[in-house]
């Protein structure tokens, strides 16, 4: 028998049984689908996160702890190594800052930062430059909003029982110094932990303002000096850090591992990434194997309805048997058929996954912020669901080799079926 006659055989006998196959085909595909929706949420989730942290330009930086400055000699051997770009050296400043400008006054963080070494880095400035005296200073996007007057502070205190009645938010913009902030001198005071007091009052001039931070939440009103700062005050308390930038997300990894083994302690966010695809690669396997669970239910149904068309077909499997068929002719006829059902089913499994996957990432973001009562969701770039080709390819060889594994034992039962036992039966 040619493989076309084959074909239109086992076609016919679905076509026969058109319901029954059809509801098997169902059940294969509800099984697939389940499996590639499931895991996609984890593709998702790992797309999001991973997304998030390489955007972040820390991505190519390395953290160096210690609480001592690094020596010249540190610096110049970190320096020589391949693909590094710039040692940064920055100290935070112990107690906050307090700033005076006009009838209005705020509290910052601060830090001391080697303007020659941020010059070789990307600007962060969104205004004026980075500070080339001792008495000159950059501040962060939201410093002036933390410049505030009596009459700042008695709104805020009105909006917050508006807040505590409406459950609403304010807009933190309404108050703080609406002025120019370029170029302008303000007068600050250092805290001296020595004492438990603020230094007496110097005068600072803004030149230049910090980028609006990426992310909604943070309020960025730090105060960042040059290391000039320290001829002024050399009793000022700081506390040191150091940061290592490499030319690109390539070289990260190499260069942490030479500093580990120098024995320098460092530490990268690519370290965390690595940690986050093990721990979802693990996940991930987990959703698999529970969507696997559904794929095997399904082939319940494609084992009941394979037996039933062996049952059924006793008569023909005799004649053809009588006319010369051999058993793995039988065999295969059965094969082919459950194969198709499992075909037809994860062909419709991928249509079906594909279109639930886009359907949850264009609603879920309006679900969640309606659920949350928060700010509109659709905004940010979250995937809900993901589907590699990986994923479809793993999940339709799974849902294939069950459904042919379902029709194996009904197919060997056909081949066992004795002619004239079959011809007598169906008489």
């Amino acid at each position: 028998m040619l493989f076309k006659d084959q074909y239109q055989f086992v076609f016919q006998h679905m076509k026969k049984n058109k319901l029954r196959v059809t509801m098997t085909v169902l059940a294969a595909m509800i099984g697939c689908a389940f499996l590639i929706v499931l895991a996609s949420i984890g593709f998702g989730i790992q797309h999001t996160m991973k997304s998030e942290i390489l955007n972040d330009e820390a991505i190519t930086q390395i953290e160096l702890w210690g609480d001592e400055k690094l020596s010249e000699e540190d610096v110049t051997y970190i320096e020589d190594i391949e693909h590094v770009n710039v040692v940064l050296n920055r100290a935070d400043i112990s107690g906050l800052v307090k700033t005076t400008l006009e009838d209005r006054e705020g509290e910052s963080n601060a830090a001391i930062v080697d303007m020659e070494a941020q010059k070789q880095l990307p600007s962060d400035l969104s205004e004026g430059r980075l500070p080339e005296k001792a008495n000159e200073i950059v501040v962060g996007y939201h410093y002036a909003q933390n410049l505030l007057n009596e009459a700042d502070l008695a709104k805020i205190a009105d909006n917050s029982k508006e807040v505590d009645e409406s459950e609403a938010n304010y807009e933190e913009s309404e108050v703080g110094y609406k002025g120019e902030l370029l170029n302008t001198e303000v007068s600050l005071q250092l805290f001296d932990d020595n004492t438990q007091e603020y230094m007496e009052p110097a005068t600072f001039t803004i030149v230049g303002i910090l980028k609006e931070p990426s992310y909604d939440w943070y309020s960025d009103s730090k105060i960042l000096f040059s290391d000039s700062l320290l001829d002024l005050f050399p009793e000022l308390i700081t506390y040191p850090t150091t940061k290592i930038y490499v030319d690109s997300i390539e070289n990260v990894m190499p260069v942490l591992e030479l500093l580990k083994a120098e024995d320098y302690q460092v530490y990268s966010q690519i370290e965390q990434l690595e940690e986050l695809d093990m721990f979802f690669l693990i996940f991930k396997i987990g959703l698999i194997f529970i969507g696997t669970i559904a794929i095997l239910i399904a082939s319940i149904g494609i084992f009941n309805t394979m037996t039933m068309a062996v049952t059924e077909r006793t008569r023909e499997i005799g004649v053809l048997k009588a006319i010369g068929a051999s058993p793995s002719l039988i065999q295969r006829l059965f094969l082919m058929e459950s194969t198709f059902i499992g075909v037809l089913g994860t062909a419709l499994a991928i249509i079906v996954s594909y279109a639930i996957s886009f359907a949850a990432n264009a609603i879920l973001p309006y679900v969640v912020s309606f659920a949350l009562s928060d700010a509109d969701l659709s905004s940010y770039e979250i995937t809900f669901s993901l589907i590699p080709w990986s994923l479809v390819v793993i999940a339709g060889g799974i849902s294939l080799a069950v459904a042919i594994l379902s029709g194996l034992r009904p197919a060997r039962n056909a081949t066992k079926i004795e002619v004239i036992q079959a011809l007598r039966q169906e008489l």
